[in-house]
């Protein structure tokens, strides 16, 4: 029933209206009335099945039937560019029963043009195989099944492309979480692997999956890692950026392109913001940010969506202020349905809403954010951004005075950095100098001169891994309030 509600909920106000007037006009008047208490009312499903005068056993038929309704006009709904294609698809086998040969040789000679023009492989084969049939007596029938081998071997290959992409981007989620040497190995050997398999193929479909990976990877991971063309040139970022605008709007009926060209807004806004080029930067942001929540949902297979988040909080620093971040969050994510099953995203996700609350200065609101994520995930595997959240959740217990959580939590805190080692976590040693000293007796004078001393010391640029802190400025005002 959860499903159900859920899909209800996500409807469109236009999409509910649209379901609602064809079941009254189709005579499913008990079907529109539970579709209108699921959507508008907060009834649960005893009082449902009240309001209807239903038993149990009609009552689960009914849901099941709206359900079926719900996904038939989702369905039909689905019409675009590639809808016409798997029509002509679907209609290849009916002419091949119904027309004369010289007919069905001409329509699949023109489907074969056109799903070449697309790198529509899976399609092609379908093309193949029937042409291979009406062959059987030519010498052509040799050539046909040749090609059909060719584009069954290449589609398996476009496939497993798209499974290198995704489970690349799965694995950055834990480098991005620890930076640990094994799993960057792992990075580098996929990348390679993507590499062995496009070069195989003239195929502009594999060289944007390539693409989407080698330059996040030469971005983030490796900076030494090249980017190879179609005709296995080494290519320089805004090249590829160049070349994959041209592909996407040479085949701009692609629906797969349309999608994927957020992908590449994505990539364009991540690259220009390492250039410190702001204006390039907040144009792919702006063009990202509109489809924040669809894009943190569903593109995880082609890119890894949750670094938009630590933009959009780099951006929310400099241009917005705390009321408007907090307004924006509730807008844009007020209907957001995250898999938490995704651990580096769902991290993000409720670190960014924590983000929101710290900007707010909203610090008792924030440390029970933290402790909310601390208690629904196991960070074992990350320790060192498990230690940088710890230590967050302790500054905001500092800037609440709230002396005895700060101890309790510092404790722990000192028992893993002697553990994990002070060396390699300088930083963290510094911030929770500058906390003892803020909680400390004294003259805030000389408060802040300590206070002041420790923060310039800070350097975030080794820090490879997640750490809130990165995203925290010790400017002035925080630096004024922990002296007070």
């Amino acid at each position: 029933m959860s499903k159900l509600k859920n899909i209800i909920k996500q409807l469109s106000e236009s999409d509910y209206q649209t379901i609602f007037s064809n079941l009254m006009d189709n005579s499913a008047e008990k079907s529109a009335m539970l579709l209108k208490h699921l959507k508008e009312k907060q009834l649960n499903d005893a009082k449902i099945m009240a309001e209807l005068d239903v038993n149990p056993n009609a009552y689960y038929t009914l849901r099941s039937r709206l359900n079926e309704k719900i996904e038939e006009y989702l369905v039909d709904k689905m019409d675009g560019p590639k809808t016409d294609i798997l029509r002509k698809v679907a209609s290849i086998s009916e002419i091949s029963f119904t027309q004369k040969r010289t007919i069905v040789l001409a329509t699949l000679k023109k489907l074969e043009k056109e799903f070449l023009d697309y790198d529509l492989s899976s399609e092609l084969t379908l093309v193949y195989k029937t042409l291979k049939k009406l062959n059987i007596n030519t010498s052509d029938q040799y050539y046909y099944s040749q090609l059909y081998n060719k584009h069954v071997a290449y589609t398996l290959a476009l496939d497993k492309t798209e499974d290198i992409l995704a489970e690349y981007f799965k694995k950055y989620g834990n480098y991005f979480l620890a930076a640990e040497d094994e799993v960057k190995t792992e990075l580098d050997l996929l990348m390679n692997e993507m590499y062995n398999i496009s070069r195989l193929y003239q195929s502009h479909r594999m060289f944007v999956y390539s693409c989407f990976m080698s330059i996040f990877h030469k971005m983030f991971v490796d900076a030494e890692v090249k980017i190879i063309d179609v005709e296995q040139n080494s290519i320089s970022i805004e090249d590829a950026f160049e070349k994959m605008d041209l592909i996407m709007e040479t085949y701009e009926a692609d629906l797969n392109y349309r999608h994927l060209r957020l992908v590449l807004d994505f990539l364009k806004m991540l690259y220009y913001g390492q250039k410190k080029q702001i204006r390039r930067t907040e144009k792919y942001y702006n063009d990202v940010n509109e489809y924040a929540a669809q894009f943190l949902m569903n593109y995880s297979f082609y890119t890894f969506p949750g670094m938009f988040l630590l933009t959009k909080m780099e951006y929310n620093l400099r241009e917005e202020s705390s009321t408007e971040v907090m307004e924006n969050f509730k807008n844009q994510f007020s209907d957001f349905e995250l898999d938490a099953n995704d651990l580096p995203k769902w991290i993000l996700f409720n670190f960014y809403r924590t983000f929101c609350y710290f900007n707010a200065e909203k610090y008792e609101a924030c440390a029970k954010s933290i402790n909310n994520l601390l208690a629904e995930v196991s960070m074992k595997r990350y320790q060192d951004t498990n230690l940088e959240i710890k230590t967050f959740l302790a500054l905001q217990y500092c800037l609440m005075d709230d002396f005895d959580l700060f101890n309790q939590l510092m404790n722990s805190i000192a028992r893993q950095i002697r553990m994990m080692g002070k060396k390699r976590l300088e930083h963290i040693v510094l911030i929770t100098k500058i906390m003892k000293v803020s909680l400390s007796a004294g003259a805030n004078r000389q408060k802040a001169a300590k206070i002041k001393m420790f923060s310039a010391r800070i350097n975030m640029d080794k820090v490879k891994y997640f750490s809130p802190f990165k995203y925290i400025n010790f400017r002035d005002e925080l630096l004024n309030k922990l002296s007070l």
